[in-house]
C-alpha cells in the first residue's frame, strides 16, 4: 500500500528518519484528537500506550504545539475561480467557453468571474499571472481562453503536491470508514479492474475512462455551484459546515514491471 509513497519520498530526498519523525509526531496527535476524545484522558501515559511513542517524546511533542499547514491561498483562489468558470462558462463535452476580457455589468466575462470570487485581487493581476503561468491566453478578439489542461496543476508545484496530500488522504479515510462501518459501506469506494490485456486495449480503456470520468466531475462540479449560488443564507452557527470531495483515477501498468 505504501510502497508507491516511499519511492516518491525517496525521489524527493525524504529520508527514512524524516519520515520517522514526522509519523512520530503524527501518531501523538492521532491519539490526543482522535483516539482520547476525553480531554481528562489524554494522560501521556495512556497516549504512549496508545502510540508506542516514549513519555518524554511525547512530552516533547505536546509542547512543541505545531500548527498544522495551512491551505495555500493560491490553491484555493485558482480552484475556485476555474471551478466556476468550467460550471457556468462550459460546452457540452466540458471545455471552458472563452470569456470576453471585460462586458458590460450583468454580462459574462473574465473581470466579472473573478470578481465573483475574489474582489482583493485586481482582474487584470489575476489575467497577467495566468497568461505567464500559461494558463489562459488572450485572443486577437479579446476573449480570454483557458487552456485545456489549466486545472491540472503543474507538476511538482505547491497545488499538486496539496491536491495530492487532500486526495491521498480523502481516499484511505473514505476506505478507513467503509472498513469500521457495522451496516452498509458509507462512502463509494470501487473500482474496475482488468487483467492480461493487450497494449491497444488497455490503452482503449484509458481514453474511455478518461472522458466518462472528465464528464461526471463537470456534471458534479455544476451541480455544487448551482447549489451554492442558490443557498438563501450561509451556514449557521448552529450547524456544521461540511465538505464533499468526488475524486476518480484511472491506472495502468504493463503486468511484467516491477510491482508498483
Amino acid at each position: 500500500m505504501l510502497r508507491p509513497l516511499v519511492r516518491m519520498l525517496m525521489k524527493n530526498g525524504i529520508t527514512y528518519p524524516v519520515l520517522a519523525d514526522a509519523l512520530r509526531e503524527l501518531f501523538v496527535d492521532v491519539a490526543v484528537k482522535d483516539m482520547l476524545t476525553d480531554p481528562k484522558s489524554r494522560t501521556d501515559s495512556r497516549i504512549s500506550v496508545l502510540s508506542g511513542v516514549h513519555r518524554k517524546e511525547i512530552r516533547r511533542l505536546r509542547e512543541s504545539d505545531v500548527e498544522a499547514d495551512a491551505t495555500p491561498e493560491i490553491v484555493t483562489r485558482n480552484s475556485q475561480i476555474i471551478a466556476r468558470w468550467l460550471a457556468l462558462h462550459a460546452a457540452s463535452a466540458g471545455q471552458a467557453l472563452p470569456l470576453p476580457r471585460s462586458a458590460p455589468a450583468g454580462e459574462a466575462s473574465f473581470d466579472a468571474l473573478i470578481a465573483s470570487v475574489t474582489t482583493d485581487i485586481r482582474p487584470r493581476a489575476i489575467l497577467d499571472d495566468w497568461i505567464s503561468q500559461g494558463i489562459v491566453t488572450v485572443s486577437d478578439d479579446d476573449h480570454v481562453h483557458l487552456n485545456t489542461a489549466a486545472f491540472i496543476p503543474r507538476a511538482g508545484g505547491e497545488e499538486q503536491l496539496f491536491y495530492f496530500a487532500r486526495n491521498l488522504h480523502d481516499h484511505i479515510a473514505a476506505a478507513a470508514a467503509n472498513i469500521d462501518a457495522v451496516a452498509a459501506p458509507r462512502f463509494i469506494d470501487r473500482s474496475v479492474h482488468y487483467d492480461r490485456l493487450s497494449p491497444a486495449m488497455a490503452r482503449r480503456l484509458e481514453i474511455s475512462a478518461r472522458a466518462i470520468s472528465t464528464r461526471a466531475i463537470m456534471d458534479i462540479n455544476r451541480l455544487a455551484s448551482e447549489l451554492v449560488d442558490s443557498e438563501a443564507e450561509p451556514t449557521g452557527d448552529d450547524q456544521p459546515a461540511c465538505r464533499v470531495n468526488v475524486g476518480v483515477y484511472i491506472y495502468a501498468e504493463n503486468e511484467t514491471a516491477p510491482a508498483p
